[in-house]
């Protein structure tokens, strides 16, 4: 919206080799023209982002004598894309068909943006580097590297070791990784986008005409939770679920009830909400 550019989201997932059922390549680049509601000069400016391209590697450098359907075929079709080429698209998608009409998108000057999580890819890394290979009698504690190589370590030949093709990764000249999400980013999520969880629970409570607050040190608690179990920003939800589940379905049956406040007591399970009537006094 910024930069006046259409963005279109793609999921590798569901690509498959061409010839086989599933969507072909060249569909992502239809999802962009969509995107630019059909002006060709906007979606030859587009970024395209392509999420899980992780799961199209093929686990461990030996190459399958077999077809297969999503993985190295897959990248070798992307080759082309992301060199830039003048791709024929069908206006319907799916598969190509000789008399249907295509338009065709010159993908030069397209950003193409790859992202995955990469799942055991430090362990990749970490095998190599993490061990010094010293022997004799003078080896010590001392001689052995304990250093941990995080994700920000990864170098382009990591991931060729991972099962992502060299001239794949190639086109992408530029690697970085994300940092893990911190208590404080956790609690900016809980309460400042503009469907945040806090905001979507006290629009429940102003149902029943109950105010719900949270206490700082609260939102710091749920966010601690979440990093200590590693379920991340998706798991906040739960969280909060799981502390006002009782008083949501009690709520109803306490008439002179106004207010709801929510301390980290509250969520580590030690005390249940308080729950304040209309003359803020608390109610058993």
């Amino acid at each position: 919206k910024y930069l006046g550019v259409p963005l279109a989201i793609a999921d590798a997932t569901s690509l498959t080799e061409a010839g086989y059922v599933g969507d072909d390549v060249e569909n992502i680049l239809l999802k962009l023209y969509e995107k630019s509601e059909g002006n060709l000069e906007k979606t030859q400016q587009g970024i395209i982002y392509i999420d899980e391209i992780d799961k199209l590697a093929l686990r461990g450098e030996n190459t399958s004598l077999t077809r297969d359907v999503s993985g190295e075929g897959v990248q070798q079709a992307l080759l082309k894309i992301l060199e830039g080429t003048i791709a024929r698209v069908p206006f319907g998608g799916g598969r190509k068909h000789p008399n249907a009409e295509c338009v065709n998108i010159d993908t030069s000057n397209i950003l193409f943006i790859c992202g995955g999580a990469f799942d055991g890819l430090e362990k990749l890394i970490n095998q190599d580097k993490k061990v010094n290979r010293t022997i004799g009698f003078g080896v010590g504690a001392e001689n052995i590297s304990n250093e941990e190589f995080t994700l920000e370590n990864v170098q382009q030949h990591d991931l060729v070791r991972y099962g992502m093709m060299p001239e794949f990764i190639g086109r992408l000249p530029v690697i970085t990784t994300l940092a893990p999400l911190t208590e404080n980013d956790m609690v900016r999520i809980l309460t400042e986008p503009k469907n945040a969880i806090v905001r979507q629970f006290q629009e429940l409570f102003a149902m029943d005409d109950v105010k719900l607050q949270f206490e700082k040190d609260a939102l710091m608690k749920i966010a601690a939770i979440a990093n200590e179990k590693r379920i991340g920003a998706r798991g906040l939800r739960s969280i909060v679920e799981n502390v006002l589940q009782k008083t949501m379905f009690e709520l109803p049956d306490m008439k002179s009830a106004k207010k709801v406040v929510v301390n980290a007591e509250c969520v580590d399970g030690d005390t249940e909400p308080f729950v304040y009537g209309a003359r803020n006094k608390k109610i058993a």
